[in-house]
């Protein structure tokens, strides 16, 4: 099942914030949840590599057989496994509304979506893991513009600049997905070369 628990607690787990709320707890308390969670003796290598893909999971809100097929998928592609893996995920559709600023986290994105507040070249799309391609337009349906979630997006949004890849008309409620992001515009606090070592053991 997907992790709906506290994210702050999740975070100090993991010892890594995705988001500012996150942040601030690590902020606050910077040690794992539990009464004997300082005296906890070092991660072996293991550990170390169930962590990271622990992380990544936790950062795109991900399950273990998904993840697992996303990673096969880029094993199979050309080039390198651990920057396939990232890409495939930036592509995700809840993480390019994520990006784009019309959420605050990929958990609100992917309910967004969800509830059919995008399109896809013109056609509502509601599978937060569909995966977007160089040249699509994303966009807010007419329906959903007006919506007072949406205006409240609008006006914080004007001071977001998305990423490079992403090329944001805000004012008509739209982006073109200009190329595949880089690795600078992916989660630089995953290591992926620990992923991919775990599972090459399994």
């Amino acid at each position: 099942m997907r992790y709906t628990g506290p994210q702050g607690k999740k975070a100090r787990r993991l010892g890594q914030a995705f988001t500012e709320k996150q942040a601030k707890v690590l902020r606050r308390r910077n040690a794992p949840p539990g009464q004997h969670a300082e005296s906890r003796g070092r991660l072996s290598e293991f550990g170390l590599q169930l962590k990271e893909k622990q992380k990544a999971k936790f950062a795109y809100g991900i399950l273990e057989r998904q993840f697992f097929n996303y990673f096969q998928k880029a094993h199979k592609q050309a080039g390198v496994t651990g920057q396939n893996l990232l890409t495939l995920l930036e592509l995700r559709l809840d993480n390019v509304v994520y990006r784009l600023g019309f959420a605050a986290t990929r958990s609100q994105a992917r309910q967004l979506v969800s509830h059919g507040f995008f399109q896809i070249n013109g056609k509502r799309v509601t599978i937060p893991s569909y995966s977007v391609r160089v040249g699509d337009i994303v966009s807010v349906p007419a329906s959903k513009q007006k919506s007072k979630y949406m205006q409240t997006a609008k006006e914080k949004m004007k001071s977001h600049t998305p990423l490079d890849w992403l090329d944001l008309q805000l004012q008509d409620f739209k982006a073109k997905v200009l190329s595949q992001p880089i690795t600078e515009d992916m989660e630089q606090a995953i290591n992926t070369q620990l992923i991919v070592e775990h599972y090459s053991r399994i």
